[in-house]
């Protein structure tokens, strides 16, 4: 099976994480991505562990299912390549500041000139017609921005923190290939490419909000915002006698499930607390203490057979060791090894959805850097003289195993 992207191809001018991430998830699915590097290559590759120089771990993960090809666009010939390219593509995808792009010569009405198809898609910190539109930005600074860490020392944390995953990043990267999608969509049924900019700040209030706008939704205010579940300090993994356990009891028939379970159910039908939603919402930090002491009496094996046995959703509290460990996620099949050409055998994560048909699937290894520029030059006409001499110039550069000896 093919996936359902076949056939559309993505010039990926992005670095580090978020842009990244948005177009592995478009190659899986079928696309091809061709991935744009500098001279100096994606800061990325030179994170965590590696085998080898320029391929570090956190780079394996989100760049497979692409081609990688080393073009340096500030040259005139390096830019004319670079738009050679976008004549035969379907997207651009960028995430540095629209200035840069302009200060490039490949702003959206010089690409567009190329190529009026195109879906000319930027992720970057802001929208650009606001006072912080040129400002640069980071998971971590838009997290504090969105207020994310004020949140956490709300639910009970000394200080402000960050959230220990690039969650804007990825919240971002998803949001860029869902609306990227509905562009080609859009483009099939009208014929017109278009510009399409996803700030990170504007998508992550957007995000947060969804869950805590509450009663600043009115006018006035019924009340503060903040979701008064999400905030309460005890809503956290439970202590057991042995160790931890994770368990949502949430509607009426759970919570009256859990203490018939426990042989408490008069307790639970006399307390007035436990009426509907709104009440166990407005008193659940206390509800919550109540669980925490609760638990303390049995080991997480005995919760996680009585808590299954009265279907009230529970899991064991995984580390980042125990995951790989997880007997589900075995059965499916989530995680997969592959020899890597150049990185030897390694895990990778694969495509959390099952399709019927045209199922996404990793289609090829992590590219070492360059590793494709002569053959995607090719596609575009350039000629063995025309490389050679690009490469002479130190307008492209190749992995070394891929350039023909003699060149």
């Amino acid at each position: 099976m093919s996936g359902p992207l076949e056939g559309v191809r993505v010039i990926d001018m992005t670095t580090v994480l978020m842009g990244p991430y948005a177009s592995q998830m478009l190659g899986d699915m079928g696309a091809d991505v061709i991935k744009v590097e500098s001279p100096h290559g994606d800061l990325v590759r030179d994170l965590g562990p590696m085998q080898h120089d320029h391929m570090g771990a956190l780079y394996l993960h989100i760049n497979r299912s692409k081609r990688a090809i080393t073009l340096d666009v500030k040259q005139p010939e390096g830019r004319a390549a670079l738009l050679r390219l976008v004549e035969e593509a379907d997207v651009l995808l960028y995430n540095i500041r629209p200035q840069s792009m302009e200060r490039l010569g490949l702003s959206y009405e010089t690409v567009a000139a190329v190529n009026p198809k195109i879906l000319y898609v930027g992720t970057f910190g802001f929208g650009q017609n606001g006072p912080y539109a040129a400002k640069p930005a980071f998971d971590d600074l838009i997290q504090g921005a969105i207020g994310l860490p004020s949140l956490i020392k709300m639910a009970g944390s000394d200080v402000p923190r960050y959230v220990p995953s690039n969650i804007v990043d990825r919240t971002v990267g998803l949001f860029a290939v869902s609306s990227l999608c509905a562009a080609l969509y859009h483009r099939e049924k009208t014929g017109r490419g278009q510009r399409i900019d996803i700030p990170m700040f504007e998508t992550m209030v957007s995000h947060l909000l969804s869950d805590h706008i509450s009663g600043a939704t009115f006018d006035p205010p019924l009340g503060p915002p903040g979701y008064a579940r999400l905030l309460a300090p005890e809503r956290r993994p439970y202590k057991t006698k042995d160790g931890f356990v994770c368990a949502v009891i949430y509607n009426n028939k759970q919570w009256a499930a859990f203490y018939k379970a426990i042989g408490r159910l008069e307790e639970f039908s006399n307390d007035a607390r436990f009426v509907n939603l709104n009440t166990r919402n407005r008193h659940i930090n206390d509800l919550q203490q109540m669980l925490a002491q609760i638990f303390l009496e049995r080991t997480t094996g005995e919760w996680l057979s009585l808590l299954e046995q009265a279907d009230i959703p529970c899991m064991p509290l995984h580390t980042l060791e125990s995951i790989f460990e997880d007997p589900h996620l075995q059965k499916v099949g989530l995680f997969q090894w592959e020899d890597h050409p150049t990185e030897g055998r390694m895990r990778r994560v694969g495509v959390p959805s099952s399709w019927s048909d045209s199922q996404p699937a990793p289609g090829r290894p992590a590219p070492a850097p360059g590793q494709h520029t002569a053959e995607v030059l090719r596609e575009v006409g350039y000629s063995d003289e025309q490389i050679d001499h690009l490469r002479a110039q130190g307008i492209i550069s190749e992995h070394p195993d891929t350039v023909p000896q003699g060149h």
